[in-house]
């Protein structure tokens, strides 16, 4: 399951589209190596208006 997950990530992280909230809080819950690059991708897109607040993936608004 990792290898499926890692190649979507890697493609959002090059095309910039948001692989939706439920996807990336299943990799978060599922797999410290994801939350790694969960992380980074966060923080690389902002606009996708996702968090991680006290060790937890949390959507916002503006």
């Amino acid at each position: 399951m990792r290898p499926e997950r890692m190649q979507k990530l890697k493609v959002a992280g090059n095309s910039g589209q948001n692989p939706g909230f439920d996807f990336l809080q299943e990799g978060w819950n599922d797999d410290p190596a994801l939350q790694i690059v969960i992380k980074k991708l966060l923080a690389k897109f902002p606009q996708w208006r996702v968090a991680v607040i006290d060790r937890k993936l949390v959507e916002y608004n503006e």
